[in-house]
């Protein structure tokens, strides 16, 4: 069997036996033993089922890091509030886990990263320096990336640079590249309102209020915000986002607590947001706790993007790399961790496909990704890493 049909079947498994964020038992599992099997050094239970493999090229060279994350989502809480079409676009490996399913396209993110470490260590003369491959647990939750760097596996290998590959809504054979760009950092909040619940609910109310971007209703509306970003004149307006969340919970014996999650960009803004949200409770009689450590915006590398946006372009086409000139307001990633140990670029994978009827909605009710994404990605992610390891640093910028 050809690697690319092996590694779609990697996907289909996966896909098959969904894990929930901190359960990757076997997904972790199947991936250290297809690592082992290619002869990387492979490192088992960092942070939780996190994986980390190094593949030492021919020669020595500079160490690049490569992420990919592996945690499935809850099917019956975490979709988007898109209409169902009534179409099964996973026949014949969809999930045998009742409630759970790869709805954001982690099983691709996997299966790619066991793909493009094949490829590579199948080749290793083209390999000039030391290749780090994370794959995470828990990366729905925003925990994974935490739990595994407060293990020091990944800072004492010491990569020069970071990346990692998103599934999104663009055609297949299609990346997306955001050059100092991202996707916003996530806050937390819980206020306990005296009053009862007309009083938090007027609370949720004013707090949304002060919300500037609203997620998509509809698959159109979701197609329509991402190719805002790729108009620079359209994604000028958006140099600032704040996308707000509440819900109401029943207090356990005292006032009901209202929840809150504050999505923003820039991550400048926190303090902003952050007294905003303290003014509105002050004014109902209580006060807002936030969490202590609110995980940070994803601000990709300009320098590492626009490299990576240059050598794509060259190597797969002009026409298969897009460019994104704002933040995507809408979802959060901890892989904004991995760049404060190194500077680095999430890159978008084009994974729909309009004529079949694939949108390719990460987190839609029924998302489903073109699989000849797969190989794109694969090819794309291994000659990228492999040119990144014969190129010169970049210049370090530390976080503002």
């Amino acid at each position: 069997m050809a690697l690319h049909e092996e590694i779609v079947e990697i996907r289909r498994e996966i896909h098959r036996r969904p894990e929930l964020a901190g359960e990757e038992r076997e997904t972790a599992g199947l991936v250290a033993e297809q690592l082992r099997a290619a002869g990387l050094e492979v490192t088992t239970g960092v942070g939780g089922h996190g994986v980390v493999a190094v593949l030492d090229g021919s020669a020595d060279g500079p160490t690049v890091a490569y992420r990919a994350d592996m945690d499935a989502v809850d099917a019956t809480r975490n979709v988007l509030p898109f209409p169902l079409t009534g179409r099964t676009f996973d026949e014949g490996f969809a999930s045998t886990v009742p409630g759970v399913a790869h709805l954001c396209g982690h099983d691709l993110h996997t299966a790619i990263g066991v793909g493009v470490a094949r490829t590579l260590a199948a080749d290793s003369q083209q390999v000039r320096g030391r290749l780090v491959f994370v794959f995470q647990p828990a990366e729905e939750p925003l925990q994974g990336a935490r739990a595994m760097l407060d293990t020091g596996v990944v800072q004492r290998l010491a990569p020069r640079e970071f990346y990692a590959l998103h599934c999104n809504s663009a055609p297949v054979g299609t990346l997306t590249v955001s050059p100092g760009y991202g996707l916003p950092g996530l806050d937390q909040v819980r206020i306990a309102v005296p009053g009862g619940e007309d009083a938090a609910a007027a609370v949720a109310a004013e707090i949304e209020a002060l919300g500037t971007v609203h997620f998509p209703q509809t698959v159109a509306a979701y197609h329509a915000a991402f190719q805002e970003l790729l108009d620079p004149e359209l994604a000028a307006k958006r140099q600032e986002s704040l996308s707000v969340a509440t819900w109401v919970e029943p207090g356990a014996g005292g006032p009901p607590v209202v929840g809150v999650l504050l999505r923003l960009w820039p991550q400048e803004r926190l303090p902003q947001v952050r007294a905003q949200v303290e003014q509105i409770a002050a004014a109902a009689g209580t006060r807002a706790e936030f969490q202590d450590d609110p995980v940070p915006a994803l601000v990709n590398s300009p320098e590492l993007s626009t490299a990576a946006g240059g050598y794509l372009s060259a190597a797969t086409g002009p026409e298969s790399v897009l460019w994104a000139r704002a933040s995507w307001p809408y979802n959060c990633e901890d892989f904004a961790l991995f760049t404060d140990v190194a500077p680095g670029a999430l890159l978008y994978l084009g994974v729909a496909n309009a004529e079949e009827g694939i949108n390719g909605t990460p987190h839609g009710p029924e998302f489903a990704a073109d699989e000849r994404a797969i190989a794109h990605g694969v090819h794309a992610m291994s000659g990228l890493l492999a040119h990144r390891l014969g190129a010169e640093a970049p210049a370090r910028r530390p976080r503002s």
